[in-house]
């Protein structure tokens, strides 16, 4: 009981005070890996993630060895640490993440398990110029949140005191990553309902590089913005999918047109693949 009341105070000071959270290092033996370091984010509004041999293996039926990956929204490195290992170390794994407090834990993963992997955080958001930005979270310690132009926001009302920087992301690339940018294959954004935005803002390296395309239906999202996510990755030559989790053997289902993106009211996962004659 004294546990519970512990865990619920911490909770509630997390939504009301802002602090630092550090990472907290743990280690998995996954079966094909080996022995992974993983940082998880001791932040008590932030559920511990366990990565999973079946997580990787995900990301290995769309990333081979050597890819050049991009994981957009990349928070603790969830994601990231998983593409990364599908990628090896002659890859390259760029993790974006635009709140200075999560951007951390994300620094904590990509300086572990060198050996196998090669993550390179980046702390900026995507936008369709250069610009600035605050960062604005509904909890005192950012464990969630958004971007915004301006300090009103729909993200809530803490506001980071430093603005962010947003990159165009084509401009980055073709500036940091010349020789790797021909080995773009992987995309996952997960923005809290801008994922549209960014694909469009990236649509001529989709159009040349035809990456796999992860990204998130935000189910408070109207359904017009969710038949508009369908569009803007359709109509480049993919097929879309929902998928139930990032795990190798979790349930997918093809949608063919974009009135199939509203049967979902939640927040969902989708996951787009070039058409074999696009």
């Amino acid at each position: 009981m004294f546990d519970y009341f512990k865990k619920s105070y911490q909770r509630k000071l997390a939504r009301r005070v802002t602090k630092e959270y550090p990472p907290v290092v743990e280690k998995v033996n996954l079966e094909k890996e080996g022995a992974i370091d993983f940082a998880n984010w001791s932040n008590p509004l932030v559920a511990p993630f366990t990565l999973t041999q079946t997580c990787v293996d995900f990301f290995r039926k769309f990333i081979k060895e050597g890819d050049l990956t991009i994981d957009i929204g990349a928070n603790i490195g969830d994601t990231t640490v998983p593409m990364a290992l599908a990628a090896g170390k002659s890859g390259v794994a760029l993790g974006f993440d635009p709140n200075p407090y999560v951007y951390k834990i994300l620094e904590a993963n990509a300086a572990l398990n060198k050996d196998k992997t090669n993550i390179v955080p980046q702390p900026y958001a995507i936008s369709k110029e250069e610009d600035e930005f605050y960062f604005i979270s509904s909890e005192a310690s950012f464990g969630n949140g958004g971007i915004s132009p301006t300090k009103e926001s729909i993200h809530g009302k803490f506001v980071h005191p430093h603005k962010i920087k947003g990159i165009d992301l084509t401009q980055f690339l073709e500036r940091e990553y010349p020789d790797q940018i021909n080995k773009f294959s992987f995309v996952k954004i997960d923005t809290e309902g801008y994922d549209k935005e960014i694909i469009k803002s990236i649509r001529g390296l989709i159009q040349k590089y035809k990456p796999v395309i992860v990204a998130e239906s935000f189910g408070d999202s109207s359904d017009e913005a969710k038949m508009e996510l369908f569009e803007v990755i359709h109509r480049d030559g993919y097929q879309i999918f929902y998928f139930e989790d990032f795990d190798v053997n979790s349930k997918t289902i093809r949608i063919d047109n974009k009135e199939g993106m509203i049967e979902w009211k939640k927040t969902i996962n989708i996951y787009a693949i070039p058409h074999p004659a696009a």
